[in-house]
Protein backbone atom coordinates (compact mmCIF):
# COMPACT_ATOMS: atom_id res chain seq x y z
CA UNK A 1 0.00 0.00 0.00
CA UNK A 2 1.66 3.61 -1.12
CA UNK A 3 2.20 6.18 1.64
CA UNK A 4 -0.55 8.43 2.44
CA UNK A 5 0.65 10.36 5.05
CA UNK A 6 2.50 13.36 3.21
CA UNK A 7 3.40 16.25 4.68
CA UNK A 8 1.53 19.30 3.37
CA UNK A 9 -0.78 22.15 3.77
CA UNK A 10 -3.97 21.21 5.77
CA UNK A 11 -2.52 17.88 7.46
CA UNK A 12 -2.99 17.53 11.09
CA UNK A 13 -0.57 16.42 13.17
CA UNK A 14 0.30 14.86 16.86
CA UNK A 15 3.29 16.83 19.40
CA UNK A 16 5.04 14.23 20.37
CA UNK A 17 8.20 16.38 21.76
CA UNK A 18 8.57 19.75 23.20
CA UNK A 19 6.48 22.19 25.05
CA UNK A 20 3.16 21.64 23.03
CA UNK A 21 2.95 17.90 24.12
CA UNK A 22 0.61 15.52 23.14
CA UNK A 23 -1.58 18.48 21.23
CA UNK A 24 -2.48 18.52 17.61
CA UNK A 25 -1.55 21.26 14.97
CA UNK A 26 -2.40 21.78 11.50
CA UNK A 27 0.58 22.37 9.04
CA UNK A 28 0.25 25.80 7.37
CA UNK A 29 3.66 25.67 5.43
CA UNK A 30 6.48 24.19 4.95
CA UNK A 31 9.11 25.83 5.78
CA UNK A 32 12.27 23.87 4.96
CA UNK A 33 13.10 19.84 4.83
CA UNK A 34 13.03 19.82 8.53
CA UNK A 35 11.20 22.42 9.75
CA UNK A 36 7.18 23.42 9.09
CA UNK A 37 4.87 26.42 9.90
CA UNK A 38 2.12 24.83 12.02
CA UNK A 39 -1.27 26.63 14.30
CA UNK A 40 -3.34 25.04 16.70
CA UNK A 41 -6.19 27.27 17.08
CA UNK A 42 -8.00 24.48 19.21
CA UNK A 43 -5.29 22.92 21.31
CA UNK A 44 -3.93 26.55 21.85
CA UNK A 45 -0.35 26.08 20.24
CA UNK A 46 0.53 29.52 18.96
CA UNK A 47 1.69 29.70 15.05
CA UNK A 48 5.11 29.11 15.10
CA UNK A 49 8.08 26.83 13.31
CA UNK A 50 8.53 23.27 14.39
CA UNK A 51 10.66 20.57 14.01
CA UNK A 52 8.65 17.54 11.48
CA UNK A 53 11.25 15.20 14.11
CA UNK A 54 8.52 16.81 16.99
CA UNK A 55 5.37 15.86 15.04
CA UNK A 56 3.45 12.24 14.28
CA UNK A 57 1.57 12.91 10.78
CA UNK A 58 -2.16 11.70 11.81
CA UNK A 59 -4.30 10.81 9.04
CA UNK A 60 -6.75 13.84 9.02
CA UNK A 61 -6.40 16.87 6.89
CA UNK A 62 -7.97 19.83 6.97
CA UNK A 63 -8.79 22.02 3.69
CA UNK A 64 -7.49 25.33 3.37
CA UNK A 65 -5.66 27.98 1.23
CA UNK A 66 -1.91 27.95 1.60
CA UNK A 67 -0.49 29.72 4.58
CA UNK A 68 -4.10 30.48 5.79
CA UNK A 69 -4.78 33.01 8.80
CA UNK A 70 -5.28 30.97 12.21
CA UNK A 71 -9.07 32.25 11.60
CA UNK A 72 -9.20 30.27 8.70
CA UNK A 73 -7.20 26.91 10.35
CA UNK A 74 -9.89 27.45 13.12
CA UNK A 75 -12.92 27.82 11.02
CA UNK A 76 -11.27 24.55 9.10
CA UNK A 77 -11.14 22.36 12.16
CA UNK A 78 -14.48 23.11 13.47
CA UNK A 79 -16.04 22.49 10.03
CA UNK A 80 -13.87 19.27 9.52
CA UNK A 81 -15.35 18.08 13.23
CA UNK A 82 -11.81 17.47 13.97
CA UNK A 83 -11.46 17.09 18.32
CA UNK A 84 -14.42 14.69 17.73
CA UNK A 85 -12.71 12.60 15.27
CA UNK A 86 -9.99 12.47 16.87
CA UNK A 87 -11.48 11.40 19.85
CA UNK A 88 -12.68 8.44 18.59
CA UNK A 89 -9.60 7.06 16.68
CA UNK A 90 -7.89 4.30 18.52
CA UNK A 91 -4.50 6.23 18.95
CA UNK A 92 -6.57 9.15 20.98
CA UNK A 93 -7.71 6.27 23.16
CA UNK A 94 -4.48 4.53 23.72
CA UNK A 95 -3.07 7.95 24.61
CA UNK A 96 -5.86 8.90 27.07
CA UNK A 97 -5.47 5.20 29.05
CA UNK A 98 -1.44 5.77 28.84
CA UNK A 99 -2.16 8.91 30.68
CA UNK A 100 -4.45 7.18 32.93
CA UNK A 101 -1.75 4.93 33.98
CA UNK A 102 0.93 7.18 34.43
CA UNK A 103 -1.43 8.71 37.30
CA UNK A 104 -2.55 5.69 39.26
CA UNK A 105 -1.47 5.59 43.08
CA UNK A 106 -0.16 2.86 43.97
CA UNK A 107 -2.84 1.48 45.85
CA UNK A 108 -4.87 1.88 42.73
CA UNK A 109 -1.93 -0.53 41.05
CA UNK A 110 -2.65 -2.71 44.13
CA UNK A 111 -6.51 -3.03 43.20
CA UNK A 112 -5.66 -3.68 39.36
CA UNK A 113 -3.70 -6.24 40.05
CA UNK A 114 -5.91 -7.77 41.95
CA UNK A 115 -9.13 -7.12 39.61
CA UNK A 116 -7.11 -9.04 36.90
CA UNK A 117 -6.29 -11.61 39.06
CA UNK A 118 -9.98 -11.94 39.59
CA UNK A 119 -10.69 -11.79 36.22
CA UNK A 120 -7.77 -14.34 35.56
CA UNK A 121 -9.55 -16.95 37.41
CA UNK A 122 -12.83 -16.39 36.58
CA UNK A 123 -11.73 -16.90 32.94
CA UNK A 124 -9.38 -19.90 33.59
CA UNK A 125 -12.31 -21.80 35.61
CA UNK A 126 -14.78 -21.15 32.84
CA UNK A 127 -12.17 -22.43 29.83
CA UNK A 128 -11.83 -25.65 31.77
CA UNK A 129 -15.33 -26.12 32.44
CA UNK A 130 -15.72 -25.89 29.07
CA UNK A 131 -13.30 -28.28 28.28
CA UNK A 132 -14.32 -30.74 30.72
CA UNK A 133 -17.85 -30.99 29.55
CA UNK A 134 -16.72 -31.15 26.09
CA UNK A 135 -14.47 -34.54 26.89
CA UNK A 136 -17.53 -35.97 28.84
CA UNK A 137 -19.55 -35.64 25.33
CA UNK A 138 -17.12 -37.44 23.82
CA UNK A 139 -16.56 -39.85 26.27
CA UNK A 140 -20.44 -40.68 26.04
CA UNK A 141 -20.09 -40.31 22.70
CA UNK A 142 -17.79 -43.25 22.03
CA UNK A 143 -19.41 -45.46 24.86
CA UNK A 144 -23.06 -45.10 23.09
CA UNK A 145 -20.52 -46.19 19.89
CA UNK A 146 -19.42 -49.13 21.97
CA UNK A 147 -22.42 -50.00 23.24
CA UNK A 148 -24.76 -50.20 19.75
CA UNK A 149 -22.27 -52.70 18.18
Amino acid sequence: MPFQRFVQTGRVAYVSEGDHQGKLVAIVDVIDQNRVLVDGPQSNVQRGAMRLSQLHLTKFNLKFPHTGSTRVVRKAWDTAKLDEKWAETMWAKKVEAKKKRACLSDFDRFKLRKARQMRNKLRTDAFFRLKRNIKKAKATKTTKKTVKK
